[in-house]
């Protein structure tokens, strides 16, 4: 996680968000492509390789962590939400 956040430390929280072992490209404008090409550069250039099988492209949501991002903004994932429900009830 240290190297991945070393290698991605400019474009941290302005288009890229790093846990553990993923990477998570994000953008509200058309300037997502050339942020994924700037993350996929990178990642050839420091000789760091995805497996294809773990990326997914082109998602309208994504579940990461307790929250679910959709287009219009990041939410709190259901199983947060149970969770909250089920220590709220005596």
């Amino acid at each position: 996680m240290d190297i991945i956040n070393n290698v991605f430390r400019l474009y941290l929280d302005k288009f890229v968000i790093v846990f553990i072992d993923d990477i998570l490209v994000y953008s509200k404008t058309e300037e997502h492509k050339q942020h994924l090409k700037i993350v996929l550069e990178t990642l050839l250039e420091k000789q760091l390789y995805v497996k294809q099988s773990k990326c997914d492209f082109e998602l309208t949501e994504v579940q990461f962590l307790v929250h679910v991002i959709f287009g219009d903004g990041i939410h709190v994932g259901p199983s947060k939400i149970k969770a909250i429900l089920k220590w709220e009830r005596p």
